[in-house]
């Protein structure tokens, strides 16, 4: 067998050179999951103090002119920010998916690295992006450092900066189960065998590393949730509606990464796109951050119909604002959160006909329907939502078919997901033939 495949067992040539590499990447990423985490928290606690570390308390008690200051200095950072790493190597921005399926994983290392702090630090003082972005690119760069150091070959390479990504998000959320499944089947585009061992290696060697300094529980806490054959019925109509949804917020994601600002504009588009959301942050400070205590509020049922309506608008604007300004950051609970406000929308809806009903049930389904149609990995989506909220027999059958529904749909309308967004309409017609013998 050829050293440049992938080895499945420890007797096959460059196994050890291999498996190896697959280990320090997980402690890597790891590690430097731990280290971004930190700085946003430090950030965060500096310009939005409280005893709980909960941003939106934090937000809701500030002054209008703290909004506004916070923000203008995120946007300020921002746009400074991304001048500086122009500079740092050719190009407008990084993509891990991209580098992954037409450059065999390879990465510009301090671009990458820069703007994962960069990232996390706009993160920390209330952009709305996902803070999972930064652990994601500091692993790809460290599985791509290794696979340098280590002489791999592209099929090897390839695999291992999936295995970082996917490894900085389960250290970034205490996922290993979820972000190995991540790896293969939203970046590397395959759920085979072969490769199934070194994700789950990475991912958990990089989960165990953060517990030991980042807190051991699940991100979303859940009430009791009962089942219903009626619920069922309409978690198919809530997949429908997230497939159609999740089409339009890839859509308004790959626009806004199309028009990032270029030139001088890269100093002041970020600062009126922040400082815009700093006032409209005033009104809603639900908009500040990555989403997460909005969905956790919409899981048990604590934002009023009304609110929960605006939301559902608002989030994804300020989400696709920041992105479209030039600033970095991840999408992925953006992306939950969206899910989470839309099915608390659709429970609301539905407890008009059936006061019995949960609404926050809902919510948890339209957050893992809205989760697997934007990533278009149903398998990962599903088992991320049951390690994160540490549940599953309370959601499992109506999320399923919400699942399968709006990912059907979603891939039907639009090949992208929202991490291959920016792919030119060439690219995802090559990255298809590339995947087509491994689909499923």
């Amino acid at each position: 067998m050829a050293a440049s495949t992938i080895p499945s067992t420890l007797d096959q040539p460059s196994a050890a050179k291999f498996w190896l590499a697959v280990l320090l990447t997980g402690i890597g990423s790891g590690l430097s999951a731990v280290m971004l985490l930190r700085l946003l928290q430090i950030v965060q606690h500096i310009v939005w103090p409280d005893p709980d570390a909960n941003l939106l308390n934090a937000a809701a008690q500030a002054s209008p002119l703290r909004h506004v200051l916070v923000l203008l200095g995120a946007g300020l950072a921002t746009g400074a920010g991304q001048l500086i790493l122009v500079r740092l190597s050719s190009g407008n921005s990084i993509d891990i998916t991209e580098a992954i399926w037409f450059s065999a994983g390879r990465l510009p290392a301090l671009r990458t690295l820069g703007s994962a702090a960069l990232s996390v630090i706009i993160v920390g003082m209330g952009a709305s992006l996902g803070r999972e972005g930064a652990p994601k690119q500091a692993g790809a760069v460290t599985a791509n450092a290794l696979s340098d150091k280590m002489q791999l070959s592209d099929e090897q390479r390839r695999l291992l900066v999936a295995c970082g990504a996917g490894a900085g998000l389960a250290a970034a959320y205490g996922v290993p189960l979820g972000g190995a499944l991540f790896a293969l089947e939203v970046l590397r585009g395959a759920l085979a065998l072969r490769l199934v061992l070194p994700a789950l290696l990475a991912s958990v060697v990089a989960t165990a590393i953060s517990w030991l300094f980042l807190p051991n529980a699940p991100t979303y806490t859940l009430p009791a949730f009962h089942n219903s054959v009626p619920d069922l019925f309409w978690a198919i109509l809530v997949g429908l509606i997230s497939g159609i949804v999740s089409v339009g917020f890839v859509r308004i994601i790959a626009w806004a990464d199309r028009n990032r600002p270029e030139g001088w504009r890269r100093l002041v588009a970020p600062l009126f796109a922040l400082g815009l959301l700093g006032l409209i942050s005033i009104p809603f400070p639900q908009l500040l951050g990555n989403g997460k205590d909005v969905a956790q509020l919409a899981f048990t049922n604590e934002v009023a119909p009304v609110l929960l309506l605006m939301l559902l608008v608002l989030k994804p604007l300020a989400t696709t604002m920041c992105l479209g300004s030039g600033a970095p950051g991840g999408l992925f609970t953006p992306s939950l959160a969206l899910g989470a406000l839309l099915g608390g929308v659709l429970g609301q809806a539905w407890s008009l006909l059936l006061p019995d009903t949960q609404p926050g049930l809902f919510a948890v389904i339209g957050a893992g329907a809205v989760l697997a149609a934007t990533t278009q990995g149903p398998i990962s989506a599903v088992v991320l939502i049951m390690e994160l909220t540490g549940s599953d027999r309370s959601f499992i059958a109506p999320m399923l078919l919400a699942v399968v529904m709006a990912t059907l749909i979603a891939r039907t309308i639009e090949p992208r997901s929202i991490y291959d967004a920016r792919l030119t309409d060439k690219q995802v017609a090559a990255r298809r033939k590339l995947r087509e013998p491994a689909t499923y």
